[in-house]
């Protein structure tokens, strides 16, 4: 195979939160997906024009191929100020989540617990564990909502969705986020 070329799938039903198409692409046997929507795609493949700048390694090497200082290191590193939501001054888990899977190939998150409370409110404890050359993290944290809470469709959903990037940030990705207004 050329050391730049495409290969063009429509997308499957796992992509089916990604309207577009699929973009596998070998470079320097490195593969990699990107996910590029419908207005970013030419009669020409290769002009396409990927989503983000955090493309996500599809290879068949092992993903622990970094130590863990390295994988902290990046994950510290400011993001891109067009992600960040300025409403709420967060990064939103589908950039977090693509993140993680750049600087931390191999990582895993999963929910550890699910609280109802006879206050009306819905606690969500989530882990996220990275692995590394030289063995694994993790990072546990909670998110809270109120299951009468007009504002989000599926509350344990969207507590599920705090608790992740509360844990992400714990790694240090956006943690700045949370004290930047703060003065030392």
């Amino acid at each position: 195979m050329e050391a730049a070329s495409f290969l063009t799938r429509p997308a499957a039903p796992s992509f089916s939160a990604f309207p577009g198409t699929a973009l596998i692409r070998q470079r320097h046997r490195v593969s990699s997906i990107v996910i590029a929507s419908e207005k970013n795609i030419s009669a020409n493949a290769k002009k396409a024009v990927p989503s983000s700048n955090y493309v996500v390694p599809f290879d068949k090497a092992s993903p622990l191929t970094r130590p863990l200082a390295e994988i902290l290191r990046d994950l510290n590193k400011r993001v891109s100020d067009k992600i960040i939501k300025p409403d709420d001054n967060s990064i939103p888990w589908y950039h977090a989540n693509r993140m993680l899977s750049f600087y931390a190939p191999g990582w895993c998150g999963e929910i550890r617990n699910v609280i109802f409370s006879n206050d009306g409110t819905v606690t969500v404890v989530y882990r996220v564990t990275v692995r590394g050359s030289d063995g694994e993290a993790h990072r546990e944290s909670t998110g809270t909502l109120s299951l009468e809470d007009g504002q989000f469709q599926d509350p344990v959903a969207a507590a599920e969705e705090k608790a992740f990037c509360r844990a992400c940030a714990r790694f240090g990705l956006g943690l700045y986020l949370y004290h930047e207004d703060e003065t030392l």
